[in-house]
């Protein structure tokens, strides 16, 4: 069975850091391209990184330069490290392996002004 289990979301002020933990089970990791999706409220969601097999990286723009997506093939772990936080990044956070598409619970990121 398919789990992907996100941690280290938050409350965080801005311009602060968090950085994003995605462990996967159930799937082949090294073999999936991988994302990270968000839903902020009221929003539809959006998605805001992917990381290839072979670790190429793309960024919705308005993160480009402050969030830097990575993975670990051997713990079977995604991160998303996320720099200068902004009030409008606030949102849930989601784990998404791809394809096709698995989700994990989404974990919730605050950032506060």
């Amino acid at each position: 069975q398919v789990q992907l289990v996100e941690s280290g979301g938050g409350l965080v002020q801005a311009g602060g850091s968090l950085r994003l933990s995605c462990a996967a089970s159930g799937i082949i990791f090294s073999g999936r391209a991988m994302a990270w999706y968000r839903q902020a409220p009221g929003k539809q969601r959006e998605l805001v990184a992917t990381i290839g097999t072979g670790g190429g990286t793309s960024y919705v723009d308005s993160v480009k330069g402050r969030f830097a997506i990575s993975r670990d093939n051997a713990k079977s772990t995604m991160y998303l490290q996320m720099n200068n936080l902004k009030p409008e990044d606030t949102a849930v956070y989601y784990c998404v392996a791809l394809y096709p598409m698995a989700w994990g619970q989404g974990t919730q990121v605050t950032v506060s002004s």
